[in-house]
C-alpha cells in the first residue's frame, strides 16, 4: 500500500513496483486517513508511508496502522530536512521497520528502485537470506564466555525499535560502556544519538579519532565510517575506518566487533538485533573465538531476521530472545564490577 499526498511520488512508486511479478499494489492513498480506511478492507504486507502530509500526518498515523494491522511492516519515506530526520528516527522508535529517503527531482533512478525493491522484499521475507531452510534441529545455545567489560550492539532494519526496548531495560546503575553501530543515513545519526541518550539515561557521543570509551557512556558509530576500537595503555579509544567491507554497509558492525574482540581480549558481550543482510556475522565469530559472548534477537520479534540469523542457526548465541529479555540475560551474566 502506498500512502503519500504527492500524486507524482505515488505514480513513480507504482511504476517501480508494478513491474515486479512478486509484488502487487493493493491500494494507493493520498492521505493517512484514507490509508487507514483502506486497511479496514485490504491486507497489506508492507505500507510505504510518507511522514509529512496534510491532516493526520505519518507520525500520528503510524501507531494506528500498527494497531489496525499488526503484521504489516511500515517503510517510512523521509525528506532530507532536519525535521524529516527527527520525524523518521521517531517513527523508527515507534515501530516503523525501515526508511527510504525521498530523493530530489531526478533521483528516482535505477539504483533507487533497486534499493526500494530490496527493502520491500526483505520486509516481506522474500530476500534470499530470509527464505526458509531445510528443517533442522533446534540450535543449541552456547555458554556465556568471559565476563564482559563492554557491550557492543549491531542493528539495522527494525533495530531502532529494538534498541529502545533493550536500553530501557538497562538500569542507570549499570555502567559498562555501550557501543552501537546502527545502519542509518549520516544525516540521521545526531538525532539517533539523542534518542539513545534518552532511552538509556546516559551520555551518548559519536565515535571519532581518540574518543575515549568510558564507563557509563554510549559511543555510536557515525554514518560516514566504521567505528573501530584500540587499546592505548590502560585506556580504550575509538577510531574511524573507511575501507570497503564484505557487507557493503557503512557503518559496518564487523569492524566494531572485530577490533573490540582484540582490544578487550574477548571480554565483550556482542548483541545482534533486527537487520537486513549478514553484517556482524564475521565480527561475531571474532568475539566468540576470543572467548566472548554473542546474544541475538529472536526471529519472531525481528522486522527482518537477517543479521542475527547465522549465529543463531549455528548454535553460537549465548541467548536468543526479544530485546528486553536479552538485556535481562546480559545483566544476569555480569559481575558486581559492572555496577556503580
Amino acid at each position: 500500500m502506498l500512502v503519500d499526498d504527492s500524486l507524482t511520488v505515488r505514480t513513480v512508486f507504482s511504476r517501480m513496483i508494478e513491474r515486479e511479478s512478486d509484488m502487487t499494489i493493493v491500494a494507493s492513498a493520498s492521505s493517512a486517513e484514507r490509508g487507514l480506511q483502506e486497511l479496514d478492507n485490504r491486507r497489506a504486507d508492507v505500507v510505504l508511508l510518507d511522514l509529512e502530509m496534510p491532516g493526520m500526518g505519518g507520525i500520528e498515523a503510524l501507531p494506528k496502522i500498527l494497531r489496525a494491522s499488526p503484521d504489516t511492516k511500515v517503510l517510512v519515506i523521509s525528506s532530507l530536512t532536519a525535521e524529516g530526520a527527527e520525524h523518521t528516527v521517531e517513527a523508527l522508535r515507534m515501530g516503523a521497520a525501515d526508511t527510504m529517503l525521498k530523493p530530489r527531482p531526478g533521483g528516482f533512478n535505477d539504483d533507487y528502485r533497486e534499493q526500494l525493491l530490496g527493502k520491500i522484499r526483505a520486509l516481506k521475507g522474500l530476500a534470499p537470506y530470509e527464505q526458509p531452510r531445510p528443517a533442522a534441529p533446534r540450535p543449541a545455545q552456547r555458554r556465556a564466555g568471559k565476563k564482559p567489560q563492554v557491550l557492543a550492539i549491531g542493528a539495522s532494519t527494525g533495530g531502532i525499535h529494538a534498541l529502545n526496548l533493550f536500553l530501557r531495560q538497562i538500569p542507570k546503575t549499570f555502567d559498562l560502556p555501550i557501543l552501537i553501530t546502527q545502519h542509518l543515513p549520516d544525516s540521521f545519526i545526531p538525532v539517533f544519538a539523542k534518542q539513545m541518550e534518552v532511552a538509556a539515561g546516559r551520555e551518548a557521543v559519536l565515535a571519532d579519532e581518540d574518543v575515549e570509551i568510558m564507563r557509563g557512556r554510549i559511543v555510536i558509530a557515525p554514518g560516514h565510517g566504521h567505528m573501530v576500537v584500540r587499546r592505548k595503555g590502560t585506556r580504550y579509544v575509538t577510531g574511524l575506518a573507511f575501507n570497503p567491507v564484505k557487507s557493503g554497509c557503512t557503518p559496518s558492525v564487523d569492524p566494531m566487533f572485530e577490533t573490540l574482540a582484540e582490544a578487550y581480549e574477548g571480554k565483550v558481550a556482542g548483541i545482534l538485533l533486527s537487520g537486513m543482510g549478514r553484517d556482524g556475522t564475521d565480527g561475531a565469530d571474532a568475539i566468540i573465538n576470543a572467548g566472548g559472548s554473542i546474544y541475538t534477537q529472536s526471529a519472531d520479534t525481528c522486522a527482518v531476521w537477517g543479521m542475527p540469523r547465522d549465529i543463531t542457526e549455528r548454535g553460537l548465541a549465548t541467548a536468543v530472545a526479544p530485546p528486553a529479555e536479552l538485556a535481562d540475560k546480559i545483566l544476569a551474566s555480569v559481575g558486581a564490577d559492572a555496577w556503580r
